[in-house]
């Protein structure tokens, strides 16, 4: 059976609350050489916790840009700034970023799935523990389920618009593979787009204490020629009382930046 869901938000705030007051993070050592440390939980993992933002264009368009009205000009964070699409899935973008005003799954209120979440010009927050993770987004009250406790994926087919999370550390790096996937979301504002057998691995490096290197690898055999990357920083939100603030959308206003361009 087919199934298909909007966002995850039933037990969240139990989840969230418990991870808040269970994990304890502890400084971590200096690694060799001139390498700050990074905070580490009591497990020796690093610890992901805190406020986070990416700060870049790539929530317009993942590749280079000049600037266009409502668009700030941008260098892109695509290996190599090529999507290596298939013919037809060529076209189909360019049909895409001509419709992009009414056809962008953001402009009508819809989940922007992942990776795009990540990188929305929003705020977003961590929870961990050694088994799990929680992602609280700013942008429309979003929360990521990352299990760490060895399960697999469920079987499909399923149609989530974040996926399904099952993560493991590889030394210091965060890896979590994502599948299950709608087909109804984008990567940008732009028209670059994916098929419901999208599969994501991301790479969470904490770099600095307040640094993480983000890469994601993007694979849909449906769409594109070969798995391609995209690679960014995620800095650490400093400022005193930081905290999620709320983003709601509504398709009825017309005039936000994602409704014109």
């Amino acid at each position: 059976m087919r199934v298909k869901a909007g966002v995850w938000v039933a037990w969240s705030i139990t989840v969230v609350g418990a991870l808040w007051l269970a994990a304890t993070p502890v400084l971590g050592q200096a690694a060799a050489g001139n390498r700050p440390s990074i905070p580490r939980m009591r497990d020796g993992k690093p610890d992901l916790s805190g406020i986070w933002q990416v700060v870049n264009t790539a929530a317009w368009d993942v590749q280079d840009h000049r600037s266009r009205r409502g668009v700030p000009a941008g260098q892109g964070v695509v290996e190599g700034n090529e999507i290596p699409y298939q013919p037809w899935a060529l076209k189909k973008k360019a049909e895409n970023f001509e419709k992009r005003a009414t056809e962008d799954p953001e402009v009508k209120c819809l989940m922007p799935g992942v990776p795009r979440i990540t990188y929305m010009p929003y705020p977003f927050q961590i929870f961990q523990r050694s088994d799990y993770i929680a992602i609280v987004y700013e942008y429309v009250h979003a929360v990521r389920h990352v299990y760490l406790n060895g399960s697999g994926h469920p079987e499909g087919p399923i149609e989530w618009y974040l996926g399904d999370s099952r993560a493991r550390w590889q030394g210091d790096t965060l890896v979590v593979d994502v599948v299950h996937f709608t087909p109804n979301t984008w990567f940008d504002r732009a028209g670059n787009f994916h098929s419901e057998a999208l599969h994501v691995v991301e790479r969470y490096s904490m770099i600095t204490p307040d640094h993480i290197n983000y890469e994601v690898t993007i694979e849909d055999s449906s769409v594109f020629t070969k798995p391609w990357k995209m690679t960014m920083p995620i800095y650490r939100r400093k400022e005193p009382n930081v905290q999620i603030l709320e983003y709601e959308c509504h398709t009825f206003e017309e005039d936000m930046p994602q409704g014109k361009f």
